[in-house]
């Protein structure tokens, strides 16, 4: 059995998933999974994963889904491991990112990990004051551009908030979200399938597990630092060795 991840746009009314599901159900495939991405307007973007007995049938399945009324899919892709949960994908992703011993490794843990979970091509840990890049995983773009972005994202929101919008689904296949305390921001990107609403929210929850044990870090390193610490130079400190702490 092939396992594929089904991405499609849905009317947001009762039976139309059921509809979608006898469909693969003709194709001979079984649903094992359903995540709702985003509802608005109507319209709501699901996520399903199917198991296929034969990867021929991909194309049949995409014109049996598309047979219902109103429905369209955006992406079919196949998955790696045999079972895929978004949910136990994002706890341990988590637990990673709050086991992490050093600043170092919790924001690549985040890029690495974080841009895994969410299907990113690449992410990338941006100093919104130094405008650089502290880490990154994957075609990352340049630091001008990450500013650029995380500065032209900021003013965009602002003017959404003071304005409102009518356009309750995003189109933008680049994600961000800023870490406060530390004075960065995590942005994510893959090429022509958009972030969804519940995709954002993870973006935005893994930055503040993320800021939350940067600053436990930072505390741990200023204690460690202050003269009458009790850790010196050549001493090792979860993982670490004198002063590599950053």
């Amino acid at each position: 059995m092939e396992t594929y991840v089904v991405r499609l746009w849905l009317p947001d009314r009762p039976g139309a998933l059921g509809a979608v599901a006898s469909r693969i159900g003709a194709v001979r495939g079984d649903v094992i999974g359903i995540d709702i991405l985003e509802t608005g307007g109507g319209q709501a973007v699901d996520e399903l994963v199917v198991r296929l007995p034969q990867d021929q049938l991909v194309g049949l399945l995409v014109s049996e889904i598309e047979q219902v009324d109103g429905v369209q899919v955006e992406f079919v892709r196949p998955v790696a491991e045999a079972v895929h949960d978004p949910r136990l994908d994002g706890l341990e992703t988590a637990a990673v990112l709050a086991g992490a011993d050093t600043t170092e490794d919790l924001l690549q843990a985040l890029c690495s990990h974080g841009g895994r979970v969410l299907g990113a091509e690449w992410a990338a840990v941006i100093d919104l004051d130094a405008g650089a890049i502290r880490a990154g995983d994957g075609p990352v773009p340049s630091d001008a551009w990450l500013a650029a972005f995380v500065s032209g994202s900021q003013a965009a929101a602002n003017e959404t908030e003071l304005i409102g919008s009518d356009d309750p689904i995003s189109s933008s296949d680049t994600a961000w979200a800023p870490l406060p305390a530390a004075g960065l921001a995590v942005v994510v990107g893959r090429s022509g399938t958009p972030f969804r609403a519940r995709e954002r929210r993870q973006v935005s929850a893994m930055a503040r597990i993320v800021d939350t044990r940067f600053r436990e870090l930072a505390r741990l390193r200023s204690r460690l630092i202050h003269p009458s610490s009790s850790v010196g130079p050549g001493e090792i400190w979860p993982g670490e060795t004198w002063p590599r702490w950053t």
